[in-house]
């Protein structure tokens, strides 16, 4: 996996940890969607998670657990972001990445 420049944490309702991305992920993705989708997943904007992700994602920032959010592209192709429990680490990858 590849190292990103961790986002500033301020404002945010976790902080990411180490931001890495798979190799994958760096080669398909822009910088400014992948940190656009950062900002939103700090501020708990999920993406385009199922309702029983979404509800599993609020449970996480409450009492911990990891959180989970997906996100589309400009051109549609899908990509997730997962912050572990510890808050030690956040991934950026592609569902075929996992």
């Amino acid at each position: 996996m590849n190292h990103l420049v961790s986002a500033d944490t301020n404002g945010r309702k976790f902080p990411l940890g180490q931001v890495v991305m798979t190799t994958n992920a760096m080669r398909t993705l822009r910088d400014d969607e992948v940190g656009t989708a950062l900002a939103n997943h700090t501020h708990g904007d999920w993406g385009d998670v199922c309702p029983e992700d979404r509800a599993a994602n609020e449970r996480a920032l409450a009492y911990g657990g990891r959180l989970f959010s997906v996100y589309h592209d400009g051109s549609g192709g899908k990509f997730w972001i997962i912050t572990e429990a510890d808050r030690s680490a956040t991934t950026v990858l592609l569902p075929e990445d996992y």
